[in-house]
């Protein structure tokens, strides 16, 4: 279940529920799944979208998730995955840059999670560690009493994402995993989290510390597309972009260094995700006069 901002429910695409509970549900849903998920098909179906052959699949696709085209650029596209990666307006997605304001990196459903001291989460009836996600226990620890925002793009979304702050970043690492869909029905029988492909890149921010971003690919996506390495980023820059499919970003702040905001905080708590566009506050830095008030309660 999905809200807006103003607390609305939000009807979800009801077609591309009912192919993922056939794939997930079914006992015959799940032999093909495995030979969806295979990383040669994923390739193979990569390699279409990137044709010419592809582009008949626009039309149709803006038709039945009712895209609205007045806020993209919609010209120039050779293939599928041109339109799929299409350039919003930038009028129609304003980065919000007060500096104590944390910004959403995407278009999104987002949910956020207090990381506890064994990093455990529950999603959707999934369970993952931050250790898993990151495989790096060191790093995952650095991370205890902090904030995870888990940030789940539908086909329909916007699939270039911002960096959130200015600041440094370091090296990208890319983990290898099977690729399936990070739609909630998937998780019913699959730690999504813990088997998709994954790159996460750390970044030492100007307001909100040192913060994990990582990029989880989906079912029938063989590319995220970082266009940088290690390099000095500023709030609003283009960081990347997906390809082909729906996608998640999932964000770790430390402890003591942001404040999700309070719809975001209630929404999770009772089940639903927010509905968030990029470049939107999503919460506010901790100032330093309520870190030291913390540190002693």
């Amino acid at each position: 279940m999905i809200k807006d901002r103003q607390g609305r429910i939000i009807k979800t695409n009801q077609k591309q529920n009912k192919v993922l509970k056939i794939l997930y549900r079914t006992i015959g849903g799940r032999i093909l799944l495995k030979f969806l998920t295979h990383p040669f098909i994923s390739y193979m179906a990569g390699e279409f979208m990137d044709s010419p052959m592809s582009k008949p699949l626009i039309k149709k696709f803006v038709k039945n998730n009712n895209i609205d085209t007045s806020q993209y650029i919609m010209d120039g596209f050779h293939s599928y995955n041109d339109f799929f990666t299409r350039r919003v307006k930038p009028e129609c997605r304003p980065i919000d840059c007060k500096a104590n304001h944390l910004i959403s990196p995407c278009d999104s459903k987002l949910s956020v999670y207090r990381i506890n001291s064994k990093s455990v989460f529950k999603i959707k009836n999934s369970y993952y560690r931050v250790s898993d996600l990151l495989k790096n226990d060191f790093l995952a620890r650095r991370f205890d009493g902090g904030w995870c925002m888990i940030f789940r793009l539908e086909v329909d979304d916007y699939h270039r994402y911002c960096y959130i702050d200015d600041g440094v970043k370091t090296s990208n690492t890319f983990i290898n995993g099977e690729l399936h869909t990070v739609n909630p029905i998937a998780l019913e029988k699959y730690n999504i989290y813990k088997r998709n492909s994954r790159e996460y890149t750390i970044m030492h921010t100007l307001h909100f510390g040192d913060v994990v971003q990582v990029e989880v690919g989906a079912m029938m996506v063989g590319r995220i597309c970082n266009r940088h390495g290690e390099k000095v980023i500023f709030r609003g820059e283009e960081k990347g972009k997906f390809e082909f499919g729906g996608s998640t970003i999932v964000l770790l702040f430390e402890k003591n260094r942001v404040t999700p905001d309070a719809d975001i905080l209630k929404n999770t708590k009772h089940g639903f995700e927010t509905a968030v566009k990029m470049g939107e506050k999503v919460g506010e830095r901790v100032n330093e006069k309520q870190t030291v008030r913390n540190k002693w309660i």
